[in-house]
């Protein structure tokens, strides 16, 4: 049953990201988005492959919705503003890519290298669901949660962010927008405050989360921020 649940909610998942890059394209002739298309399959489904079913509580998590019972108010809000800018920023980049061409395209070395930052922001995404299995949709406090501080969590407190952020600004380098490229900076910006929020949280209602920050002293970049 979870194994099907999973599975549905990707494919769902993907059909909304086609549905806002080939809608707006008015076309299906777009190579690179169904390149985009075939490498997001393939590591969707080594992902939870990876992931089942060892890691199933993890799983059962991310099922969740992204507003949920307990969520504080201000959460809600944010996680509603990151949404909203994170369909509209990708929605925008076959507007662009198709109709305004606001700014030059991105060489083609530029777009490879959007490609490998999209497939790395995978990585961390997967590599901390593995670390952690309190990684919440919702800013919340879980009943046994405890400071998680191996792997990508020894290098940025906030790495599933920093993963994000990397696919958003790799797959509008890749289908060639520089414009939405810009764009994304918005839910990028989303995630950079909700992590503020967050971390004011945890300080709050996890035992250790305050020296934790101080050991590891960036939340995203790390020796930027």
């Amino acid at each position: 049953m979870l194994l099907r649940r999973i599975i549905a909610r990707s494919l769902l998942q993907t059909g909304v990201f086609a549905a806002l890059l080939f809608g707006p394209a008015g076309t299906l002739h777009w190579p690179r988005a169904w390149i985009f298309f075939g490498v997001l399959a393939v590591a969707s489904v080594w992902m939870i492959a990876a992931l089942y079913p060892k890691h199933k509580a993890i799983l059962e998590e991310r099922l969740k919705p992204p507003f949920q019972s307990g969520q504080p108010p201000l959460d809600k809000i944010l996680v509603g503003i990151l949404l909203v800018t994170l369909l509209g920023a990708t929605a925008f980049i076959p507007l662009d890519v198709f109709h305004f061409h606001l700014l030059p395209a991105p060489p083609f070395a530029v777009s490879l290298l959007g490609l490998a930052l999209f497939l790395f922001g995978g990585w961390l995404v997967y590599r901390t669901l593995v670390e952690n299995s309190f990684a919440a949709l919702a800013v919340r406090h879980q009943g046994r949660q405890r400071v998680i501080d191996t792997g990508v969590y020894s290098v940025v407190r906030h790495p599933m962010y920093a993963g994000a952020s990397l696919f958003c600004l790799g797959m509008a380098l890749w289908l060639g927008s520089t414009a939405a490229t810009i764009a994304m900076l918005a839910p990028i910006l989303s995630l950079a405050i909700r992590s503020i929020f967050e971390e004011r949280f945890l300080r709050r209602e996890l035992d250790g989360y305050a020296d934790y920050t101080r050991r590891v002293r960036w939340r995203l970049v790390p020796g930027v921020w």
